[in-house]
């Protein structure tokens, strides 16, 4: 058959006779053997410098199979012809790679940076952990920073507003939440929890040819893919949602491809959503076909390795309202996206994404820890049974995840993204101890690898890889002893499965082994399997959606209580709305004024349904709306600072005929929406308002939200200058600060830093603020701004003295620091691993914390002055009050610092009540055994064989043990029962401890019924053994009862033994 082979193979490739004549030798081999390749011929080089072609063989013979196998052969053949022409191998071990993924990455900028029609601006990566956005978990695509362009959102003040196009490559992680690849992870050759979107926008101005062309361009003539392995996909319509096919986008890229190459696919493949709700549009999706030579039309996006999506080009130019309804965008966006690491997978000629140059490091990395040398080969499914390969790729790719993530701000943690982060560590931790054998502390010495490949593109690696490390290694020997404890958990499981003869793990016990544990669910099916057990996958589903449910509630909040109202929002399409009726964005100057009413109009009322009140109708005594104003005097949430509150009035020969109570107020575009309820006459567009901020309650916001500046600065003095903010929170109540910093603070860190802010206050510094443009702004010296924001141009730059505080800041503040009277630092706990939150009060609550502090400082020396030292005079019941106050303590309303040392002051006092007690126990025992002696000899004496006794031992488990012993040594054939009270009188806590000699038992004298038997009456219970028991009641009002009780008992029972035997 072969010259029929190379005749197929030269009309294939006719102007390459080396690559059809070696096609047609490998074709003619594998034919001989009766097998066929189904597109999977792969040629690697080891790094040994071996060459390998993996084929996998399939049983039928086709039309459409022999296309595949002689695509797949060809390419094939086409690289083995390369390597041949060679002549040395060695030589090609290391080539120089000309597109390493820095040169693709830089490349894709540049090109958009510096194109000459449409030049890009670039805008640097956002953090992949959104701190300042609940609503994501993690960064999953570049469009993220951008929202509230897309949403008609973004402030007209902030550099976003003039942005016409932008290019960048963003830093996503994809795992937890709706885009979740983390279990896919390693088992393939594409998916990632941590990867690099390569990203270009326009808003609002080139659109869907321009988009198309410069894709084109580049993808061509600057990276120069061959242009018969791409295809394009665009959107083929969807009857039930009404839209007709995008056959603008399919002509645009006909000019570029043929027919074959330009595919229709339905709204799940090419049609994006930003979510249920908000802009959305079509799509077109460009795909690579790795192994060319053939029409892959078929495998677009058919889940084949061989012919992947790189690109993805979507055409915002709708909006889908709550009813699902979709109307046209005002102005229409552009937001592509292109993965990093397949584009560079294909310009460096390797068929996996885990083969390209930045994930060398971390494998080599790998085999330098793994004392059997193993190394990555690259398998997959079947042929990776012992996992070893799909280990190499999940640690590769988590080691990136978590140093991004620390890097930017996250943490391991118990809960949210931190919950994710630790999941994902345990899963690498768990891979390489159990898969690769390799020791705890392996995955954090890969952190440095990480930083080495990316700190050139990302210095934010270089700037915080000591914490990346610190926090990695702790997390990991955390998880390593976590793992000895799941699998000893897990034997427990086993052993009770086999007693009870069951052979399914229960949900729930599957569910604590994950969410607990840390145990990927995979293992624990791979524990079940060797075990011969199955897991209930439905009740540990049914568990996972309540955790879900958990999470979204604490994401998210709640809006409850008596005041709650709903939420209003106005998106792209509102906004779009309100200024195509020629209304202009609210001017909130007067946001700074105090005291102060406010003229304003009515420029629309906004419904709890999403739509706007037409002109001359009006909201009524009841509803719930917002309303928008050309001017507004109230302070929109923002900065960390809660919302004014206030009302909306109409006055009318000086009477209120109506009023709107201001509930919040948010800030959307540039537009204020004043959220409230009508409680008085009516509102409706048009109307002339006052508005009247509640000034009051302002007057408690203001110092709080400027003695948060003040408590930063106070925070970089005494911690030092490493510390960053993570975030903060300020209204009438309280303020509060997160911070970077690894351990809590101590006891004198704490009065320093309330020390620092109580000097500011009492200096009477002049709070001052100017408006500067962004750049000059960060110019000054010591000006400080919140890590991830973006501010501005102009900023408000707010200073507290001369150089105590210099901030950016658009808030509310107080004009003198005095006017905070007074401040206490109330708080100081750990948000999450590295993570710090300190919480303070000022004015009035500062005043009531600090005379509490003093009325604690009182009650605590007046304790030590009643109770000496040195063991003379200490009062009986030291313990006890020491006890009570320090519970009063705990939840005192004072100055952290002045708590932390009455709480010593108050645990040295309970060490010497505990010792006294406890010399004091001790002498009342020795008391009691002498009394308990001088009992046992009357009643042998009297031939008594049973004594019932109360014991004056406190309740004292201990002493009891040691009457005990004193019993069988002086009375073996006496049973004895001793009761005691924990505090005598008192109707409190009482046990009962009985010993019946092994002769009595054998006649059916058991010491656990008679213990039960004596503690009826007062509701106790007890247990133990037939000559051995104890037991306990929680209160006992009448000892005497127990006492006869158990006399009774006895009495009755040694009676009836006694006549049985005579009998």
């Amino acid at each position: 058959y072969f010259p029929t082979f190379l005749l197929l193979f030269q009309m294939l490739f006719p102007s390459d006779g080396s690559v059809a004549f070696m096609a047609a030798l490998l074709f003619h081999v594998l034919a001989a053997n009766n097998k066929y390749v189904a597109s999977a011929f792969r040629y690697t080089r080891t790094v040994g410098g071996m060459c390998r072609i993996r084929i996998t063989p399939i049983a039928k013979h086709s039309a459409a199979t022999f296309r595949r196998t002689a695509a797949a052969t060809a390419a094939a053949a086409r690289e083995l012809s390369s390597t041949i022409a060679n002549k040395d191998p060695e030589q090609t071990n290391n080539p120089p790679l000309f597109w390493t993924t820095d040169k693709v990455r830089s490349t894709f900028n540049e090109y958009f940076i510096q194109h000459p029609r449409y030049p890009h601006t670039f805008v640097p990566s956002s953090p992949v952990a959104p701190l300042n956005d609940p609503t994501l978990l993690f960064t999953n695509a570049g469009m993220n920073q951008f929202k509230p362009i897309f949403l008609g959102q973004v402030d007209p003040s902030s550099p976003l507003a003039s942005l016409k196009r932008a290019v960048n490559s963003q830093k996503c992680i994809r795992a937890g939440g709706k885009h979740n690849d983390l279990e896919d992870v390693g088992r393939d050759t594409y998916h990632h929890t941590f990867f690099e979107m390569l990203g270009t926008w326009s808003f609002g101005d080139y659109f869907k040819k321009e988009a198309i062309d410069m894709a084109w361009d580049i993808l061509t003539n600057v990276y120069n893919l061959p242009k018969d392995r791409l295809y394009a996909t665009y959107f083929k319509g969807d009857e039930a949602q009404g839209l007709e096919p995008d056959l603008e986008a399919k002509q645009y890229w006909l000019q570029y491809l043929p027919e074959h190459h330009v595919i229709g696919c339905g709204a799940k493949d090419n049609f994006w959503e930003m979510g249920d709700t908000g802009p959305c549009g079509p799509c077109s999706e460009i795909h690579f076909d790795r192994i060319g030579g053939r029409d892959a039309s078929q495998y677009v996006n058919a889940d084949d390795p061989n012919v992947l999506e790189i690109w993805n080009i979507v055409f915002i130019q709708y909006n889908r309202d709550e009813t699902s309804k979709l109307s046209t965008l005002p102005s229409q966006h552009i937001d592509t996206g292109m993965g990093l690491e397949r584009l560079a997978s294909i310009l460096q000629g390797k068929m996996s994404n885990y083969d390209v140059d930045i994930f060398q490091p971390f494998f080599e990395k790998i085999f330098e820890a793994s004392s059997e040398g193993k190394q990555y080969e690259g398998r997959l499914g079947e042929e990776d049974k012992d996992l070893k390969d799909t280990a190499f790729r999940a640690i590769a790719d988590h080691v990136r995840t978590l140093s991004f993530a620390i890097a930017d701000g996250a943490v391991p943690d118990n809960v949210g993204r931190g919950y994710v982060l630790r999941r994902i560590l345990r899963r690498a931790a768990r891979y390489g101890q159990q898969i690769l054998g390799l020791e705890n502390g392996f995955f954090a010495s890969l952190v440095p690898a990480v930083v080495e490949t990316f700190g050139d593109a990302y210095p934010e690696l270089r700037k915080h890889q000591s914490r990346i490390l610190e926090i990695v290694a702790e997390e990991e020997q955390a998880f390593s002893t976590m793992l000895d404890r799941g699998i000893k958990y897990f034997t427990e499981l086993q052993s009770n499965l086999e007693t009870s003869g069951g052979s399914v793990v229960r949900g729930q016990d599957v569910f604590f082994l994950y969410d607990t544990m840390g145990f990927p669910l995979d293992l624990t099916q791979q524990m079940a399997a060797e075990a011969g057990l199955s897991l209930d996958t439905d009740g540990f589903a049914t568990e996972m959606e309540a955790q879900k449910q958990r999470s979204r509630n604490a994401r998210y909040g709640s809006n409850s209580g008596d005041d709650a109202i709903p939420r209003l929002e106005l998106i792209a399409e509102q906004t779009a709305w309100l200024s195509s009726q020629n209304i202009a964005m609210t001017d909130d100057a007067a946001k700074y004024l105090w005291d102060v009413d406010t003229e304003a109009s009515v420029k629309a009322v906004y419904s709890v349904d999403g739509n706007f009140f037409e002109e001359g109708s009006f909201a009524v005594e009841g509803d719930v709306v917002g309303l928008i104003l050309d001017k507004s005097s109230f302070y929109a949430e923002a900065g960390g600072q809660d919302a004014d509150t206030g009302s909306i009035v109409i006055i009318n020969n000086d009477e209120i005929e109506n009023f709107f109570e201001v509930k919040t107020v948010q800030s959307f575009g540039g537009f204020l929406v004043h959220t409230g309820i009508i409680t008085k006459g009516k509102i409706g567009v048009g109307s002339t308002i006052r508005c009247r901020v509640d000034y009051k309650r302002r007057r408690d916001i203001a110092p709080n939200h400027t003695m948060t500046h003040v408590l930063n600065a106070a925070l970089r003095s005494i911690l030092g200058d490493g510390i960053e903010q993570r975030g903060s929170f300020c209204n009438e109540d309280k303020l509060r600060f997160d911070f970077t910093y690894k351990k809590a603070m101590s006891l004198e860190q704490l009065r320093e830093t309330e020390e620092f802010v109580r000097r500011v206050i009492a200096s009477k510094e002049t709070v001052s603020s100017e408006v500067l443009p962004l750049a000059d702004a960060k110019a000054i010296d010591g000006v400080r701004a919140v890590f991830g924001e973006m501010y501005p141009d102009p900023v408000r730059v707010v200073t507290v003295g001369d150089d105590i505080s210099i901030e950016f800041c658009g808030g509310t503040h107080i004009s003198n620091s005095a006017d905070a009277e007074a401040f206490a630092l109330v708080e100081e706990s750990a948000v999450a691993k590295g993570i710090r939150r300190i919480s303070g009060v000022t004015k009035d609550a500062a005043r009531y914390a600090i005379a509490e502090g003093y009325r604690f400082t009182d009650l605590v020396s007046s304790l030590e002055s009643h109770n000496s030292v040195n063991g003379v005079m200490i009062a009986e019941d030291l313990d006890k009050r020491a006890g009570a106050l320090r519970k009063e303590l705990d939840s005192a309303y004072i100055s952290a610092s002045l708590k932390a040392e009455l709480r010593a002051r108050i645990e040295a006092l309970q060490k010497i009540g505990a010792e006294a007690k406890k010399v004091r126990l001790q002498q009342r025992t020795d008391k009691c055994l002498n009394n308990v002696r001088e009992q046992i000899q009357s009643a042998s004496a009297n031939g008594q064989n049973f004594l019932v006794v109360n014991t004056d031992i406190s309740g004292d488990t201990k002493a009891s043990q040691r009457i005990m012993n004193v019993v069988k040594e002086l009375a073996p054939t006496m049973a004895f029962m001793g009761i005691s009270e924990e505090d005598p009188g008192s109707g409190g806590k009482l046990i009962c401890y009985a010993i019946v000699p092994d002769s009595m038992v054998a006649d059916g004298f058991r010491a656990d019924e008679w213990v039960q038997a004596a503690l009826a009456s007062c509701g106790g219970r007890g247990g133990g053994k037939a000559n051995n028991a104890q037991g306990q009641a929680k209160e006992c009002r009448d000892v005497k009862s127990v006492l006869s009780e158990g006399n009774a008992y006895a009495k009755k029972l040694l009676q009836y033994i006694k006549l049985s035997t005579f009998l």
